[in-house]
This record gives structure tokens, sequence and C-alpha cells, in this order.
């Protein structure tokens, strides 16, 4: 399913609105309570089986059971206070939502900076970003929760939680941020991607080893980096190599 041209436009929008300058908050952020999850019906819009942005597929999930990924997030404000979502309710930049690409809608999520270890509960009723690596587009009211606002982008991690859950903010990443390139079950094949990176000029490139489900597993990661904006260049110095999926990682 092709998106129309008007969400195309908003698609653009969004884009180029993500970190826009902050408006007069109207009230102390910090009293603007975390949404609260609770039951509701999947939506009748927003939840196609999949949809293409800017020569993009992206896959809705059929559930947001267990779904954790990290990730810089953006936010969106002003622009958009008052228009309609993807799910056709009016945008609330006062309110604590979210806009994710993938997540069934709705559905709740706790987002944390992992960079300042603050958190909010959002609901996600909105799709975007669909800016190359950006995870997730929060309302101005949440960015601001979670310190963001004046960066415009953060490193986080999206956690999906339903009702009555206790799901605690993650961890700050005191060991540093990292850029995953690969994970293998042979070693092999760990080994031969890490050469090629460091071989291409690639500076820190580590193997670290995990056991998944039992089984072994090599990461092949880059870094640490400092910032988004290092953790920016950095991927798209990976895709450049021909590695396109490369993600944030925690060491």
């Amino acid at each position: 399913m092709r998106p129309t041209r008007a969400a195309l436009l908003l698609a653009a929008s969004l884009v180029a609105a993500c970190g826009s300058a902050p408006p007069r908050p109207p009230v102390d952020p910090h009293s603007v309570p975390d949404a609260v999850p609770r039951v509701e019906p999947r939506a009748t819009r927003g939840n196609p089986p999949f949809y293409e942005v800017f020569g993009q597929r992206y896959v809705v999930l059929p559930s947001a059971d267990g779904f954790v990924e990290q990730g810089v997030a953006s936010w969106y404000g002003p622009d958009f206070h008052g228009k309609s979502t993807s799910m056709g309710e009016p945008y609330d930049m006062h309110a604590m939502t979210a806009a994710h690409p993938t997540l069934p809608l709705p559905a709740y999520a706790r987002v944390t900076n992992l960079q300042n270890g603050r958190s909010v509960v959002v609901r996600i009723n909105d799709r975007g970003p669909f800016k190359k690596n950006r995870v997730i587009d929060l309302s101005y009211a949440a960015a601001l929760r979670l310190d963001m606002v004046r960066d415009g982008t953060a490193m986080v991690e999206v956690r999906a939680v339903g009702p009555g859950s206790t799901a605690p903010a993650a961890p700050l990443a005191t060991g540093g941020f990292y850029a995953q390139a690969g994970a293998f079950g042979d070693e092999a094949n760990a080994r031969r991607l890490a050469e090629r990176l460091a071989a291409a000029g690639l500076a820190s490139v580590v193997t670290v080893p995990a056991t998944v489900g039992g089984r072994p597993l090599h990461r092949v990661r880059v870094g640490p980096v400092a910032t988004v904006e290092e953790f920016d260049l950095l991927i798209e110095r990976l895709r450049g190599l021909g590695i396109p999926d490369a993600r944030l990682a925690l060491n």
C-alpha cells in the first residue's frame, strides 16, 4: 500500500519539523502525567499490513508484546498541534504521545533517555518518523520531560508496556554507545566483517560474544561514540560500506 499524496507531504513535514525551535511551555512539563496504558481496540486507521514512504517499506507489527529497541528519538511540536494523527485523532503537543513507524496503533511504550536516565510513558497514536536512523518521534511534552528539546534528538530505549505494567526505566549507558554492524552465529563470519571494517579505516571495531536462546552469538560493533551527531556519521559511513541495517547498541 502506497500512502496518499497527503500522507507523503505529512511525512516530509515531520522530517523537517523534528527538532524545530521550542515553543513557550504553557505548563510545568513535570506536571504532565505519563500516559496510562489501558486496553484499547486496534485502530481502524493507521494500521495497514505495510506502507511505503520515500521508497522505504514499513511493516506494521501484529502486536506490541515484548517490543524493545534502542535508537535515536526526535520530537515534533507546534507545526502539527491540532492536526490529525494517523489514527485520526488531533495531535496534542502537550500530551504524552508519540509516533512510531511499525508498532500497532494505539500502543504504549516507556521511553528512556539513555544519556540522562529520564523516562516517560507515551501513547503511540501516529506514524513516523521517516528520517533515516530515527526510531520514534515524541510529542513536545514528552521531549521536555526527557530533556531533549534543545538538542532535538536523544539516544533512547523504547519498551512496549501494557496495562498494569511496571517496566522500569532503562539504566544509563555508562559503557558508551556503539553502532552494531552485524551479529553472527559463526565467529569466523564476525571476524571477517570486523577485519573488513578495520581495513576500511574504521577505528575501534570490536567483536562481542553473547549467548541468545542458549546459542552463541558474535556481535560486531564500532565505537564508542558520545553524541547523536557522531552516531549519525558512523551509521552513514557503514551504509557506504554496504551495511544498511546498522543500529544503536550499548556496551
